[in-house]
């Protein structure tokens, strides 16, 4: 399955019926055209071994016109068969929470309000509404960065972890509960910040959360370098390849970088961009068709893919 990051307000979707082939075919074309932040789309298989669905999410109302343009040399005539709607932000709220279900990477879990009976006594439990930001930890991207998380503290004991791009912040949220030290985390989006407050008093662990607004490291709380032994970024390939050089910056010299929001396509040049950096690849998650990986400074050899 393919996702894109949904829009934080969206208000209109384009869903189209397609095969698996196209699917993934329109799926790259309008991730790569349209601006991330407010366009979106994400592609599944409606039924095993059935037609995908393609939906893309729009935070105005688009050029319907363009659109069906824009992917007629995928489909054809098909093209006009795809349906544009409206969306209310109420009805996109109450949708995404009866979407939630729980998901776990080790003793972390991701759930609901409507699932806190799936709780086991010694889970690590996160509580998310997941409202207008994106990181319900059902996208491939936020589970592969759990997963790459429970798998480093294996190995190591963070001390001081940053979150860029942390939408609802499961990711720093994880963090905090696991090593009961503060995180930082923040976001471009005012509103994602807003709500990763709310998860975060939701979740008991409001005193450890230092929240920032502001794009990349940009804030005195993130702006630290050589502080952070473990970085997360899950955010879209063209923004960390521009951030590789800030968070290559800010990261300690034995400190650990997790990056997500990556297809497949996209891993090579963000790998690149941060072996400019002296960053390389030590581990990759391969999730959902969304990729994960943990670089470190140096020549550290890749592992087995997981």
């Amino acid at each position: 399955m393919l996702e894109g990051l949904h829009p934080n307000r969206p208000t209109h979707v384009f869903r189209i019926t397609t095969d698996e082939r196209s699917a993934r075919a329109m799926t790259d074309l309008i991730g790569e055209i349209f601006d991330p932040a407010e366009t979106a789309v994400a592609a599944f298989e409606t039924v095993e071994d059935g037609p995908w669905l393609l939906e893309a999410y729009f935070a105005h109302e688009p050029n319907e016109t363009a659109i069906r343009d824009l992917v007629r040399p995928i489909v054809g005539e098909e093209a006009d068969k795809g349906v544009f709607l409206p969306l209310e932000q109420k009805d996109w709220v109450r949708t995404s929470l009866e979407g939630l279900k729980p998901v776990r990477a080790g003793r972390i879990l991701v759930h609901g309000s409507h699932d806190r009976e799936q709780r086991r006594s010694n889970d690590i439990a996160i509580e998310i509404e997941a409202g207008l930001a994106f990181g319900t930890g059902h996208h491939g991207t936020t589970l592969g960065c759990l997963k790459a998380f429970v798998d480093e503290l294996k190995i190591r004991t963070p001390r001081h972890v940053l979150d860029v791009g942390t939408g609802t912040g499961i990711l720093a949220f994880a963090a905090a509960k696991v090593l009961k030290r503060p995180v930082i985390a923040g976001d471009i989006d005012p509103e994602a910040v807003r709500v990763a407050k709310e998860n975060a008093r939701l979740n008991g662990i409001g005193p450890w959360m230092k929240l920032y607004v502001g794009p990349g490291t940009r804030n005195a709380e993130a702006n630290r370098p050589g502080y952070f032994d473990l970085v997360f970024a899950n955010i879209l390939a063209k923004p960390l390849r521009m951030l590789a050089p800030s968070l290559a910056r800010v990261a300690s010299n034995d400190g650990t970088l997790i990056l997500s929001g990556l297809l497949a396509h996209d891993v090579p040049g963000v790998l690149s961009s941060y072996a400019h950096q002296g960053w390389y690849l030590q581990r990759r998650y391969d999730l959902e068709g969304w990729a994960a990986l943990v670089l470190k400074r140096g020549n550290a050899r890749p592992q087995p893919r997981q």
